[in-house]
């Protein structure tokens, strides 16, 4: 379906002349969205898929640590995204010492899981902000520290030209709106997310998503800020009580259709066709998490009546499994700060769930024993491997700088060959 959903206007940024893009404000016009033909099933299987998640979420009688785990799974898919490389193991072994992050990878993915716990917070306490650009710039103010976000200024709306992809501005594959119109077009925004609409919330959130990178407010994080989004409506509306659903590994999976479709929503007013992406990949990330859900509560459950039954057994190695879902690396230090007792003692507890096949050492070649519950994160892990090869990223964002010094590996980077949409009914 075509339908104009913008229009560009001229802008200057680093002495060259650009067409920068102004969306119209939500929801799409000219011709209204049509949510009652090929969405319609999508968004029923969508909105199933989500409930089965909710429910699966309750098996566990704390979820805290379920919560905790799949949050830190979205902040390091997302952070891949922005071409970090780190994965979830690495955060994981890093946590163990302590201290805040002295690797920038680790900064911007630590950077994510504070954004998201702030607004979280906030939006659970009767003095917390609402729902609202105010929330996200407060998030956002968050998101960078350290020396990967040492040129960003954080927490505010840019007053200078972005642009994404492209050596200059004038080889850019999109400008976002000029500084001088982002607050008209923020207000709008904030309009359609805190306003009425007779849209179900789920497609409301696809929209929104979609509509704040075309905004692209910030001088970085745009894409990071835009998918916490996306956690924070789904609670937010609530679709899910707790933010359970790593879209991030399917926008990693699928990135090259997943800018296409951004891209289609600007040039022909696609929305339908990026919706029908989104709501696939909600429906499709939430049956994954199910099952990993119930595969991550088989191994708890087998683990720990196999070291109940030991004789050797000792009531701090059961207070450690317990605590194993929430902090799957250990050593003796990290024992001894988690539960107050002698090194000695830790020891034993550890050596206890090694024997029991709990724990197996991370390195065998390292002094210090590092032990992993590598059952519980082989599961946890899924999909957090590095891709072998660069992936085209929209969110390789250029700062507003002089040509010289723009990012050379940016949104026009080549790919030879798309990733493969898997359809929805094969999955």
């Amino acid at each position: 379906m075509n339908r104009k959903s913008g229009e560009y206007v001229s802008s200057t940024v680093a002495g060259e002349t650009v067409s920068a893009f102004i969306p119209y404000p939500l929801p799409p016009l000219n011709p209204p969205l049509d949510v009652d033909g090929a969405l319609a099933p999508l968004l029923a299987r969508a909105i199933e898929q989500l409930q089965l998640l909710e429910m699966a979420g309750d098996l566990f009688s704390s979820g805290e640590w379920l919560v905790n785990a799949f949050i830190r799974k979205e902040a390091v898919l997302s952070a891949q995204i922005e071409e970090t490389k780190a994965t979830l193991m690495d955060v994981l072994e890093m946590e163990i010492w302590g201290g805040d992050p002295v690797v920038a990878e680790h900064e911007e993915i630590h950077g994510y899981l504070a954004a998201l716990n702030y607004a979280r917070d906030a939006l659970g306490r009767e003095s917390g902000l609402p729902i609202s650009m105010g929330l996200l710039d407060q998030a956002h103010g968050r998101l960078f520290h350290g020396a990967k976000g040492s040129r960003v200024i954080s927490g505010k709306v840019r007053d200078t030209q972005n642009w994404i992809g492209g050596t200059t501005p004038g080889t850019a594959s999109f400008v976002p709106p000029p500084p001088d119109r982002l607050g008209e077009l923020l207000r709008t925004f904030e309009d359609a997310l805190k306003g009425e609409s007779e849209l179900h919330p789920l497609m409301r959130t696809g929209l929104l998503h979609a509509h704040f990178e075309t905004l692209h407010p910030y001088l970085n994080g745009n894409g990071l800020m835009g998918r916490l989004l996306i956690s924070l409506l789904l609670e937010h509306w609530s679709l899910l009580s707790r933010p359970l659903l790593y879209l991030s590994t399917f926008l990693k999976t699928h990135r090259w259709e997943y800018n296409r479709h951004l891209m289609a929503v600007r040039t022909d007013g696609d929305w339908e066709g990026w919706l029908a992406f989104f709501l696939e990949g909600v429906a499709v990330v939430a049956a994954e998490a199910v099952m990993s859900i119930k595969r991550l509560h088989a191994v708890v459950t087998k683990h720990r009546a196999r070291l109940v039954a030991r004789d050797d057994t000792t009531v701090i190695s059961i207070r450690l499994f317990d605590l194993l879902t929430v902090h799957p690396v250990m050593n003796v230090t990290r024992v001894v700060e988690l539960l107050h007792c002698s090194r000695p003692a830790a020891a034993k507890a550890l050596r206890v769930l090694e024997s029991a096949g709990v724990l197996s050492p991370l390195d065998e070649r390292k002094r210090n024993h590092t032990l992993v519950f590598t059952e519980y994160c082989d599961i946890l892990c899924e999909g957090c491997e590095l891709s072998p090869n660069r992936g085209w990223s929209e969110y390789s964002e250029t700062l507003s700088q002089e040509p010289d010094d723009a990012d050379p590996d940016a949104l026009d980077d080549p790919v030879e060959q798309p990733p493969q949409r898997i359809p929805l009914h094969l999955l």
